[in-house]
Parts: structure tokens; sequence; C-alpha cells
């Protein structure tokens, strides 16, 4: 059974390995609520994973110790059993899907791990690494189904509380159980392409997914572990999902208001918190951004979509009267408003138009998706023509 008294003994044992990770306000997120980050993204190896590891490797019996630990991770669990496993002298072999970014294997092999790439998902890692542990003997350390591991991660509880003792709502990407007080609500958020939790809450049946589909590399999981649906089920309050645009703006605003890097599955309870998506309105509210290991080859990507998603970028296609003055008069419109036009493209080939005319393709820098309607409306007023908005 998992106490308290066992995450009491994890916090102990954690004091000199995990960072007591600040909690910071974050009014500028969402002014309806008190809210604040826990920064976990800042945690050593940048994720609160490090903790369960560590813990979880800290308990082995001198055989186990021997023997060696194997792991299977998408990207933050397999960098905590690296870390730990090497600062205790003990072998370490992880699973990672073959898809995980190169910077996180070669961050797991300079921290002292042996990296198998498996093709597939984070479940075919899964079950490469069972299958290794019963033809080696090494002790598997399940990145959130193993009480051990809860009783780790479950020390963030313990600092939140002491942070803030008057906290009202949690809010935090799905995993793990719940040991606060019975008054403080703990909601869970999952990404939408990969809601095997939620839709296990939601149905009060354990469930697997077909598949999964999101950038959110450290949620995206088919079957959720046993030991935290049951947890869930009694602690948690409620599960919430959020799409890819969604988790992208989190990010965005997370880098651009708190000068704060964290990947999908972290930016998940702040995307929770910036689409009304959880009764927080006028609550001390704390969300987890449980880590920041992002791939900066994506990052690029997933800015843009936060600007689209957020009303800082949109695309307008124009029909125009193929004469001259035409771009002018509407660049003029446009500049006087406020935005910016970071692309022109005409387009004199479309078989929907007419000889004598041309779609004029224009990429944006805007305010907000109030200025972006104003542009509209003026255009409209104008006399411009307004086309589906295309890429």
């Amino acid at each position: 059974m998992l106490t308290l008294d066992k995450i009491y003994h994890a916090a102990f044992v954690l004091r000199d390995v995990a960072r007591r990770t600040d909690l910071i306000a974050a009014s500028r997120l969402n002014s309806a609520s008190d809210l604040y980050l826990k920064t976990e993204n800042l945690q050593v190896t940048g994720s609160f994973k490090v903790r369960g590891a560590y813990y979880k490797i800290s308990q082995l019996t001198a055989e186990e110790r021997a023997k060696g630990v194997i792991a299977c991770s998408a990207v933050s669990h397999a960098l905590g059993v690296a870390l730990a496993a090497t600062s205790m002298g003990i072998k370490s072999v992880v699973c990672m899907p073959d898809g995980a970014p190169l910077m996180k294997v070669e961050s797991t092999k300079r921290l002292g791990a042996q990296v198998e790439l498996v093709k597939g998902t984070y479940d075919d890692a899964h079950d490469r690494a069972v299958e290794l542990q019963k033809k080696t003997g090494m002790t598997f350390i399940h990145p959130y189904d193993d009480e051990l591991v809860i009783a780790g991660q479950g020390t963030i509880g313990l600092e939140i509380l002491d942070q803030l003792p008057d906290v009202e709502a949690v809010v935090v990407p799905v995993g793990g159980g719940k040991t606060l007080p019975p008054d403080v609500k703990i909601s869970g958020v999952q990404a939408a392409g990969a809601a095997s939790m939620y839709n296990a809450y939601r149905d009060h049946t354990y469930e697997t997914l077909d598949h999964v589909d999101t950038f959110a590399d450290g949620i995206a999981v088919k079957t959720p572990g046993e030991t935290t649906f049951k947890m869930i089920e009694q602690y948690v309050d409620g599960i919430v999902t959020v799409s890819e645009d969604e988790i992208a703006a989190a990010i965005l605003a997370l880098m651009e208001n708190q000068k704060l890097v964290a990947e999908g599955a972290g930016a998940t309870p702040v995307a929770a918190a910036l689409f009304g998506k959880l009764p927080i309105e006028g609550k001390k509210t704390v969300c987890l951004i449980s880590g920041g290991n992002i791939d900066v080859n994506i990052l690029s990507r997933v800015i843009t979509r936060g600007m689209i998603m957020s009303g800082r970028k949109t695309n307008l296609m124009i029909a125009l009267e193929d004469k001259p003055g035409q771009l002018t008069r509407v660049s003029e419109i446009i500049s006087g408003m406020g935005a910016n036009v970071v692309s022109v493209q005409y387009d004199l080939a479309d078989p929907n138009m007419t000889v004598t005319s041309c779609f004029l393709k224009l990429g944006l820098e805007t305010r907000d998706h109030t200025q972006i309607e104003q542009i509209k409306a003026k255009l409209t007023e104008e006399g411009f023509k307004l086309v589906s908005e295309r890429a």
C-alpha cells in the first residue's frame, strides 16, 4: 500500500538528489484564477521523473542492484533511470521508441544507460523491456505503474503544500496519484490524441487505445497503468483533454509570459487553464509543469501552431481584380490596423477564378483573434472579397 509515510520517506531519500523546484505566480496566464506554476521543467534531468526513478532504484536489494535495472521510456523517465542507476553504480538498459528525439537518446547514453531503440510507440518499447527483463532477471523500473515510483513523484505534492499551504486546486498531466488534503481539488489533463486514462476514467473501466496521435510524447500512452487507474478513480476529481493546438498555445504562452520552456506533456495543465477546461475561477491553483524536454527540432513548428491558435498569425486569401493599385490598398488597410504582412503570394492560375482576376495570399502577424476579425471586416467594407483561408 502506498502511504503518506512512504512519500515522506521518499522525500528524505531525495533531499540531496531532486531539486526543490520553485512555485511561481503566473497571473498573466489566467487572470480569472490565482495561478501558480510548479516548475518541474527545471528539475534535474528536466523532468519530475527523476524523483520516482531514483527512489525506486534506491530501494532495491543488493542482489537486485547486482543484476541491474531495465526501463522503457519515450523521453524523461529514461533520463531519470540513467542518472539514478549510474549514480548508484548500477547497470541500466532503457528501451525507447525508435522515433524518440536523437538528443534524448544521446543524453540517456551520456548518463550511463545502454539504449535499445524499438520500432513503434512507447507501448512497443514497454513490451520489449518486459521481454528483456524476463530473459535477464534485471529489475523493471516502470515509469508510472509502481507504488515506489509514485511515492517519489508524490514528493511534489509535499512541496506544493509547503510552498502554498492554502492551495485549492492542482492540475497535473495524468499519471501518479493524489495524497493531498481532501479539500484540494485534483484535475488530470491528457492530450486528446492519447486519451487512454480520460476514457477509462469516464467509462469506469480499464481501456487500451488502438493508437495515439500527439506530439506530447511524455503522455503518449495507449494503455494506462493499472495501479494509477485505481488511484485516479479513488482520488482524482476529474480529467479533461486538450487539443494539439491548445498545447502548442500553452507552450508559447509559457515562453512569452514566464520565460519557461515546457514539453508537450508539461504544458497540458496550462492549456487546460488557458482554454477554460476546468472550474478554477477565483481559486489558488497550481499547474504542474512536469517537464521541459521538448525536441528542439519541432519547437519552431509548435510555436507557429501556438501563434495561429492564439491569433498571433493568420493567413488570408483575397480575390482581386488583376489591375494596378490593388495590393497597395490592401497593404494600407492592414498596416493602418496595426498588423504586419510577412508573406505575399499571387496565384494567377487557380481554375476557380476568372481570367481577369487573381488570388492574393497573405501571411499576417496579428495581435489576437479580435484584430483578425476587424481586418476581415474592414477589407470586406472596402469591397474586397475574402476567400476561404488557406495555409
